[in-house]
This record gives C-alpha cells, sequence and structure tokens, in this order.
C-alpha cells in the first residue's frame, strides 16, 4: 500500500477556503485590472499545444502582438514566463561571453540588466543617470567611444521612477556604432507609441500585466533582421535551454517543432487582450493614457502634492508622487486597500518611503479611478494629519472637460 506523505493523513481540506481576494482596483506599478472578457477567455477548455485549433490561436496571436509592437518582424512572440524572463531572453540570446554591452541604468530596471550581462559573461559597460532623469545620449556617447558594443539596452518606460526615456537619438547612436539597440518596453507598450520599425529598435521585450491588462505570466518579444542574424551566427550556445530563441521559433514558425509546453490558457487570455486592444484602436489607447494621466496629476498637484519626475520625460501610465512630510508611506497604502480596495505601489530602492507610484495601465486607466483615487487618498491623508489643498476632484475634472 503506497504510504502517505507525513501530514497528509490529517490534512483537513475544509480549512482551505474557495478562492476570494475580493474586489481590487488595481492602481499600482502592475498588474493591472484585466477585462471580464480576458479573464472568460483564460477559462476556455484547456488542449493539447500541438492541436489544430491551438496552433491557429498562436497564429493569430502573433499577428495581433506585430500590430501592437508596430512592426513587421517575423520573430515576434510570447515567451513563456514574466517580464524578467523576456528581458533575460535577449540577453541570453543576442549577447556571448566577452561581448561589450553598453547598459542604461536611471532605475531598478536598468540595475537588473546591468547585473544579468555581468552574470552571463558580458563585459558591461555601465552608464548611470540619477533616478528620476532621463539618460543623457551625449554620456551614452561618450561610454562608448573606443569601445565596440555589441548592444546598448535601455529602459523606455522606468517603472521604479515614471521615467520615459526618449528613445530616437539613442537609437541613432546604436546604429552608428554597429550595435543593436535594445529596449525594455515592459510598462510602455499598450500604453504609448513603441514604434519598433520607425525607430529600427532591433529587440524588445515587454510583459502582459501592465498597459496589456493581462494576468502576469508571458512576456512579448520582437527580434528584428539584425537581432535575428546575431542571435544565429554565435559562437556559443546560449545558456538557458529554455529561452534559446533559436528552439522556440521553431515551435512559434512554420514547422511546429516541439521545444516545451506552451501556457495555452494564457496564451488564449493574451490574444483576447489584444483584441480588445485592436477594437479601441492603438492611438486612442494611447491617447487615453495620456489624458487620464493629466487628469491624475491636476488632482494630485491640485492637493498640493507633488511629482517627482518633470514633466517632459513622465510617464503616463506610471505616476510617482512625493510622499508629503510626515506622512508614513505603508500607513497610506494599507488604508487605501482596506477601506477602499485600491492598490498603490511604493517607492523601490533610492526612493524606498518617498514615493507612491501610481498605475494608470490598460483597464485601471480609467476616469472613475482617476476620481476614486483622489477622492480616497484625500480622505486618507487627511486621517494622518496632512491638511490638502481644495480642489483635487473638480483640477481632474477640468482636464476632462477641457478635453471633450
Amino acid at each position: 500500500m503506497e504510504k502517505a506523505c507525513k501530514g497528509w493523513e490529517t490534512l483537513n481540506a475544509d480549512n482551505f477556503r474557495d478562492l476570494n481576494p475580493g474586489d481590487r482596483v488595481l492602481m499600482g506599478p502592475g498588474p493591472s485590472d484585466v477585462p471580464a472578457r480576458t479573464l472568460q477567455a483564460i477559462a476556455a477548455p484547456c488542449i493539447g499545444h500541438l492541436d489544430p485549433y491551438f496552433l491557429a490561436i498562436m497564429n493569430e496571436t502573433q499577428i495581433l502582438l506585430r500590430a501592437l509592437f508596430q512592426t513587421d518582424n517575423e520573430l515576434t512572440i510570447p515567451v513563456s514566463g514574466t517580464g524578467s524572463a523576456g528581458m533575460e531572453t535577449c540577453f541570453v540570446n543576442l549577447v556571448e561571453p566577452g561581448d561589450e554591452v553598453a547598459v542604461c541604468v536611471n532605475g531598478v530596471f536598468g540595475t537588473r540588466m546591468a547585473d544579468i550581462v555581468k552574470r552571463i559573461g558580458g563585459k558591461l559597460i555601465r552608464i548611470d543617470a540619477e533616478w528620476g532623469t532621463a539618460v543623457d545620449p551625449e554620456a551614452v556617447r561618450q561610454a562608448i567611444k573606443g569601445k565596440a558594443p555589441k548592444v546598448i539596452a535601455v529602459v523606455h518606460a522606468e517603472t521604479s521612477t515614471g521615467v520615459c526615456q526618449p528613445l530616437d537619438d539613442l537609437a541613432r547612436i546604436s546604429h552608428d556604432a554597429g550595435a543593436l539597440f535594445l529596449v525594455d518596453a515592459v510598462t510602455s507598450l499598450g500604453g504609448m507609441p513603441v514604434p519598433i520599425d520607425e525607430l529600427k529598435i532591433d529587440a524588445v521585450y515587454s510583459g502582459t500585466q501592465k498597459c496589456i491588462s493581462g494576468p502576469p505570466g508571458l512576456s512579448p518579444v520582437t527580434f528584428g533582421p539584425a537581432a535575428v542574424k546575431a542571435m544565429e551566427r554565435r559562437e556559443t550556445p546560449v545558456v538557458s535551454w529554455y529561452l534559446d530563441l533559436s528552439m522556440v521559433r521553431d515551435y512559434w514558425g512554420s514547422e511546429r517543432k516541439y521545444h516545451h509546453t506552451a501556457p495555452i490558457n494564457m496564451i488564449y487570455g493574451l490574444r483576447e487582450a489584444l483584441r480588445l486592444i485592436a477594437e479601441e484602436g492603438l492611438s486612442n489607447r494611447h491617447a487615453r493614457h495620456r489624458l487620464n494621466h493629466r487628469a491624475l496629476v491636476a488632482g494630485i498637484e491640485a492637493m498640493g502634492l507633488a511629482m517627482l519626475v518633470p514633466e517632459a520625460i513622465r510617464l503616463p501610465m506610471l505616476n510617482a508622487v512625493r510622499i508629503p512630510q510626515g506622512v508614513d508611506d505603508l500607513t497610506v497604502r494599507k488604508a487605501l486597500l482596506k477601506d477602499y480596495g485600491i492598490e498603490i505601489g511604493g517607492g523601490l530602492g533610492q526612493f524606498a518611503g518617498k514615493v507612491w507610484r501610481i498605475g494608470l495601465m490598460g483597464q485601471s486607466c480609467r476616469p472613475k479611478n482617476v476620481f476614486l483615487l483622489l477622492a480616497a487618498l484625500e480622505t486618507v491623508l487627511s486621517a494622518q494629519g496632512y491638511r490638502s489643498q481644495p480642489g483635487a476632484l473638480a483640477a481632474a475634472a477640468a482636464v476632462y472637460d477641457e478635453a471633450c
């Protein structure tokens, strides 16, 4: 007779409740709210990863992803893993031991890029900028002078600070240096333009849980012709078998060679999330993110609070707000979650305890959430003794009225 593991005989299934996390309004740095249609798609029957029906779903998902990335790149797929898996996918496929790699660092996720380069044996050229600011293209130009970087990498939307990094100059610098230009678009894709082909960006990765408004678990990536060529000319094997795109692309391509079992239902959900974006229209979606961001900032500033990032380089989907003196970060966030069901994020790294990170991403990016957050924040701050200036809701409403 099979022997039960220790403790199994005393296990009472009744002690484990049905799943019911309650209502949440996800306005942190991710994930964002997931539309009912996307959740419904995820609940469709699971079938085999080589089933003809699923293969057709894969094709449709790739078509929709290319439209979102604004690219014709053939190698455009969702990697099985979260955005960090997409980051690692790009680096392990493009960088070999000894390759010079320039990484722009102005927040947590640039730091993570630099860490990966060192772990896989690349020669790191680290270009630091003050957190809360954009990287100066001239600093990049000077840092690579006399060197031959294979890759220049940057975070488009630095989630830890709310900074939007302009890409045009860095793309030109990369191409002039004969380097591949690699961009982290985890937070930006779906909420603002990421014009891959227009800027000739060679490799990009993103995540499904932010402006795409799917659950975490997939990382869309796209490789342009130069990146594919670099991958094919490697002299050493990709250090990660699971993330080796030279094999994974054969499953997503016409050959349909088995590599790993795809997360079937997650891809159902991604396809539906992309359908919703297509129905809204990409330019309309970008405009919606800009408008709700403007309304939120107007309300925040009307309360007497200050934004961390200068307006010219401020992200529309991730808003970093300075915490006023005498106000406790965690107390406010706990009260928003407990009393109003609103999740916002705290600061990371050097901004821990100093800023709140308020997300307006995908399904969460709606006027009613802007008004709800402003009203709730006023109340919670008042309970902590912070006297905000009146007129936050009126300031946000004025932005919407002006846009009509």
